[in-house]
């Protein structure tokens, strides 16, 4: 994670195993004892396309994946957590915003359970109409640095 310039009660952070930002801003933030995360979403780090997402010769969206999606934004969200220096447990809330509540809630939220299982964070879950890529799931998390 790469600490840019600003105050140390306010540091934006950077991770190198999550795909880039897709506008002006850091993955997270820390603001004293706690990190925010900018919406994350399921693009992978390495390749920035979208798992399970496949797509018609003009670029549309004809098919995606939640599942696939979900372990993805997961898996991203897992590294800035880690890279910021906390781990999966100091997750205190997340908010998710999905693109088809009807068709998608049921998987991500057993994937949810099984990632969450033991640590049981906040959340909140809505629907919203588009993101600013393909992806059909977008996570803002919020986490607790340990009382020094």
């Amino acid at each position: 994670m790469t600490n840019q310039s600003g105050p140390a009660s306010s540091q934006p952070l950077n991770s190198t195993r999550a795909p880039e930002p897709v506008g002006a801003y850091p993955h997270a933030r820390r603001v004293g004892n706690l990190l925010f995360l900018s919406g994350v979403g399921s693009r992978d780090a390495a390749t920035n396309n979208i798992p399970g997402a496949e797509f018609d010769s003009a670029g549309n969206l004809v098919s995606y994946d939640m599942e696939a999606e979900c372990h993805s934004v997961f898996t991203n969200v897992r590294n800035i957590v880690e890279d910021a220096g906390l781990d999966w447990k100091d997750i205190v809330d997340v908010t998710v915003f999905l693109t088809n509540m009807q068709d998608d809630f049921e998987t991500y939220n057993r994937i949810y359970a099984e990632y969450f299982a033991d640590t049981r964070p906040c959340r909140t879950t809505v629907e919203v109409g588009a993101l600013p890529t393909e992806i059909a799931i977008e996570l803002k998390v919020v986490a607790q640095f340990p009382s020094e």
